[in-house]
């Protein structure tokens, strides 16, 4: 079991390269099955959620070189199963977006029910059911695997969800590319990677219009073939970064990032004091002040503040002169690393989706653990703005989302190492290994 040890106040400055979407890699990923011929897919993150779905879709059958550099080819031609309850499926939220391209490349999908972050309870996926149900499907769930299936194939419908909902928008998206007949979604999610699968699927010859608004229309078309996709920047890795600049009190330059995406971030860090400078086209350069601002903060959809940088900002607040009020608009229960903050200072108090926070005089090491990839996130963070060690356990949490977090974090300067915490008990004493 692997750990991170962080000696904090050391100030972040540098450069630093953000990877691909983790949230776009793992929707486009799928949805390879839906083409006939070969994907070449650039700018793909070298993360474990990433990792694992490859895994999955070679267990299906599909063929896989890593021609380096963030770049794979993925040929899909040769999967010939409709099943995918592999152990691995449960480790991974994003494997329910097989079921939309598994529906519509077989006109059935058994998936076993998926895992990833816990919070704010089991994930619904009523929406999900909702829109497969309108084009035709049949859902049911039993033992933990959904089964999903359709007499004759999927067909176009107006599907308009309840509340907007990222992973429904994506696995309508992927059922209707190739269902007889026009799609209509309308409560459509509006996030940057949505618009990165419609333009993925478009490459490959789909029909997709109005990704990026909240009405999407599907035009269903007979196949799909291969082509090239370079992958857009990880919206939340480099608001990460953004923030552990700030936090620290340094100057980064992130590069490799489309600043649009990150005007709901870099907003609210300039309301905290925080200056925020674009850099040419692709790059921007964040530099920490002296004492943050109060600020309230409200998640939202796209393009609204995101949910997954809630944790990120609220360690930061931890830190701000006055009382800050974060609510969470999206999740039930995304406050599970307050805890653990309050291990290092915090003063933070939890009321419903809202969380007030007194701005204290600075935070100090403590050991910690992460329950989930962004809360982890905002643990390093913590550790690295705080006064002495902090050790991070539960670090797999963090590597599903982050590419050489480690090592990216040590370019800027900071004192952080990745240490193997496991414990061999044949080399424990007997009476240790009795117990």
């Amino acid at each position: 079991m692997s750990k991170y040890i962080i000696r904090g106040g050391v100030p972040l400055n540098g450069s630093v390269t953000i990877s691909g979407a983790k949230n776009a890699a793992v929707a486009i990923i799928p949805a390879a099955l839906l083409v006939d011929g070969v994907c070449r897919i650039e700018n793909v993150p070298d993360i474990s959620d990433v990792s694992m779905l490859f895994g999955i879709l070679r267990q299906m059958g599909a063929r896989l070189r890593d021609l380096g550099g963030g770049t794979v080819e993925l040929d899909c031609t040769s999967v010939s199963t409709h099943a995918a309850t592999f152990d691995a499926m449960r480790r991974i939220r994003a494997s329910y977006y097989l079921i939309g391209a598994l529906l519509a490349r077989f006109g059935r999908a058994d998936i076993a029910m998926p895992g990833g972050c816990n919070f704010g309870g089991v994930r619904p996926i009523d929406q999900h059911v909702k829109g497969f149900t309108a084009m035709g499907a049949s859902i049911d769930i039993k033992n933990g695997v959904l089964t999903a299936t359709t007499d004759g194939g999927l067909h176009g419908a107006s599907v308009f969800f309840d509340v907007v909902s990222v992973g429904a928008t994506i696995n309508i998206m992927l059922a209707a590319t190739t269902a007889d007949g026009v799609t209509l979604i309308e409560n459509a999610a509006r996030e940057p990677h949505i618009v990165d699968l419609a333009n993925f699927l478009n490459y490959m010859g789909a029909d997709i219009r109005g990704a990026g608004t909240n009405v999407i229309r599907i035009y269903g078309v007979k196949s799909l073939h291969g082509g090239t996709y370079s992958i857009i920047p990880d919206q939340i890795e480099a608001g990460t970064y953004m923030a552990a600049a700030a936090g620290t009190g340094g100057r980064v330059e992130i590069k490799n990032v489309t600043p649009k995406h990150l005007e709901c971030i870099s907003g609210k860090l300039r309301e905290m004091g925080v200056s925020v400078e674009e850099s040419g086209v692709a790059s921007i350069v964040v530099e920490g002040g002296e004492r943050f601002r109060k600020i309230d903060v409200t998640t939202m959809p796209y393009p609204g503040f995101p949910t997954d940088m809630q944790p990120q900002i609220s360690t930061l607040l931890c830190l701000a002169d006055g009382t800050s009020t974060v609510t969470e608009g999206v999740w039930d229960n995304r406050f599970k690393y307050v805890d653990e903050l309050a291990k290092m200072g915090a003063s933070i108090r939890v009321t419903g989706r809202t969380a007030i926070i007194e701005g204290v005089s600075g935070l100090t090491g403590a050991p910690l653990r992460a329950h989930d990839l962004r809360a982890g996130a905002a643990l390093v963070i913590a550790g690295l703005c705080a006064r002495g060690t902090t050790e991070i356990e539960g670090v797999s949490y963090i590597e599903r989302g982050y590419e050489d977090i480690v090592g990216k974090l040590r370019s800027l300067g900071a004192d952080i190492t990745s240490i193997d915490d496991t414990f061999d008990a044949s080399e424990a004493p007997a009476e240790a290994s009795a117990v």
